[in-house]
């Protein structure tokens, strides 16, 4: 199932996020997650950092969950609110 994961950052937190960066980065490339689309979530000047977006296939909204859980950056205690959806792609068609 695609899985829309919305990581929004606790405010004033960027020195947290920039810092869990490199471990955060390492778990997702050694992750087993088929993701789609990984990438911040930015402010109006886009350049910074303000939350989290990940889009991928996982076996259930469980699954996503725990791959969400066991992110260095939600380890770390950087997110406000998460939000885990399921989604269907629509375009481009496949």
């Amino acid at each position: 199932m695609f899985v829309a994961i919305i990581c929004h950052d606790k405010p004033n937190h960027l020195d947290l996020r920039m810092k869990t960066r490199p471990t955060h980065l390492a778990y997702i490339e050694n992750s087993k997650a088929k993701l789609t689309y990984a990438g911040p979530l930015l402010t109006d000047n886009g350049e910074t950092p303000i939350g989290s977006l990940f889009v991928g296939e996982f076996e259930s909204l469980d699954a996503a969950r725990a791959f969400n859980k066991n992110d260095p950056y939600s380890l770390a205690g950087l997110f406000e609110k998460v939000s885990v959806y399921p989604t269907r792609k629509v375009f481009p068609a496949t």
